[in-house]
Parts: structure tokens; C-alpha cells; sequence
């Protein structure tokens, strides 16, 4: 929820320890979603995804 949330975001990777220390992606959560390289842009899709949802139903709205 955090990381959704902040103004801006440095994901370091691409794995972690000896597999990772290189700036993988930098901006705000929409910049790292749409990097395809960014494992942290992946969940923060889905995690985004799933609430975008989850709004729709309590509105009544459908999503397709």
C-alpha cells in the first residue's frame, strides 16, 4: 500500500543480493507499472487491477 501510494519510486533489482543493485525502473507507480522489466511494476498492476475492481462492484459498476 505504500509503495502505491508515494510521489515517486527507485525499484532496485532485478532479483535480490548478488542478483540485484541495479535501478531497474524510476518514477511514479504508473511509470513502473508500464516498465516491463519491473517485477514490483507487475504486482503493483495487479495489486491496482484488483481495487480498481473491487470499486467498480461497490458501485455496481461492471467491468466488461
Amino acid at each position: 500500500d505504500v509503495v502505491k501510494t508515494a510521489d515517486w519510486i527507485i525499484d532496485i533489482g532485478p532479483e535480490g543480493g548478488d542478483g540485484g543493485g541495479q535501478v531497474v525502473a524510476l518514477g511514479t507507480p504508473e511509470d513502473i507499472i508500464k516498465n516491463e522489466a519491473s517485477i514490483t511494476g507487475a504486482y503493483l498492476k495487479t495489486l491496482m487491477d484488483r481495487q480498481a475492481e473491487r470499486k467498480r462492484k461497490s458501485r455496481g459498476i461492471s467491468g466488461s
